[in-house]
């Protein structure tokens, strides 16, 4: 007799938070901690809604001051910077 594997369900595909990148002005040495799921209230940060999803959040650190474009469409295969994939939804 075997017993089934209590395997993680696969990852929820994320959530389009909106069609375009968010412009954010960053601080050199901060870490930010980008939403992956597209859930999240504080977009285009993580506030813990992944929890379940699969998803998680995902961490970039500034190397300077400056302005920075995160990914809004979750489809980035550049995350946590947006790549353009927005243009194809």
């Amino acid at each position: 007799m075997t017993m089934e594997n209590d395997a993680t369900p696969p990852a929820a595909a994320p959530v389009v938070a909106r069609a375009e990148p968010y412009e954010v002005a960053v601080k050199a040495g901060r870490t930010y901690w980008w939403c992956s799921c597209g859930l999240s209230t504080k977009q285009p940060f993580c506030d813990g809604t992944h929890k379940g999803t699969g998803l998680s959040p995902q961490a970039w650190k500034a190397e300077e001051d400056g302005t920075v474009w995160f990914c809004g469409c979750k489809q980035t295969a550049d995350g946590p910077m947006c790549d353009g994939s927005h243009e194809r939804l």
